[in-house]
């Protein structure tokens, strides 16, 4: 009998021990909202004075239609975007505050508004040229994980916080191991697909005193034609101090 309680005052000692183990909460699911913040300082995205340059190129069919190049320049929610060339468009100026856009060039005597979803090349809008801020635009939620050429990846349903936003929805794959946005698929309000997107990140920029990867690459895929494809291929980024006169609408 004196065993057996013996044994009995072993077991309760260790159930006891065990118990707060067992009591510890269960780890969280990872938060969306900070999966897509972290990604999108990849893509200028809630980023203080970043500037870069940006080629266009549109082709059809494996041949190259058309070709542009900007200058961006962002800061925090302000962005401006000034075309290079071709020459007969140089000197347009696009300048984006939050989700609100306006257009100018020499020949126009004052700025005209225009829409984030407008096409600036190609599938490329306006909003894809700009730093990317899904994070403040859209309302992310977690809808499970996937593989992406052997990355395992976060997939993300991003809804439109308003309707002035560049699209209506977002599923966005993240990558579970850099945090960088690697594929997106881009829907219209009704649920219709109307162009993918993948990311490279071949860039790097010092951020908080440290690098971090930059995208270096973003190819568009029309999915109702799928020979036009548009790229857009990043260089010459740097981060420094911006003036706020260079976001000012007049």
């Amino acid at each position: 009998m004196r065993w057996d309680m013996s044994r009995c005052w072993v077991m309760l000692l260790a159930c006891l021990l065990i118990a707060p183990a067992l009591a510890e909460p269960v780890a969280s699911p990872a938060d969306a909202a900070q999966i897509l913040a972290a990604s999108d300082k990849a893509r200028g995205g809630g980023l203080p004075g970043i500037a870069w340059k940006v080629t266009v190129v549109t082709a059809k069919g494996g041949r190259d239609t058309d070709s542009m190049t900007l200058e961006v320049k962002s800061n925090g929610d302000d962005n401006l975007m000034e075309i290079q060339s071709p020459a007969k468009a140089r000197g347009r100026k696009i300048l984006m505050r939050k989700n609100n856009m306006w257009f100018s060039s020499p020949k126009v005597s004052k700025p005209v508004p225009i829409s984030p979803r407008q096409r600036l090349s190609g599938q490329a809008s306006y909003g894809d040229v700009a730093a990317t801020d899904y994070v403040r635009d859209y309302t992310a939620t977690l809808v499970g994980t996937d593989t992406v050429e052997g990355e395992t990846c976060y997939v993300l349903d991003l809804a439109a916080a308003n309707q002035s936003v560049t699209y209506d929805r977002i599923k966005y794959w993240v990558a579970q191991t850099s945090g960088l946005g690697v594929k997106a698929e881009f829907y219209t309000v009704s649920g219709k697909l109307i162009k993918a997107a993948r990311f490279q990140y071949e860039n790097s920029i010092a951020y908080e005193g440290r690098s971090i990867p930059f995208v270096s690459r973003m190819q568009i895929t029309d999915t109702l034609a799928a020979d036009a494809v548009t790229t857009l291929t990043y260089s010459a980024i740097e981060t420094r101090p911006l003036s706020a006169r260079d976001f000012q609408l007049n």
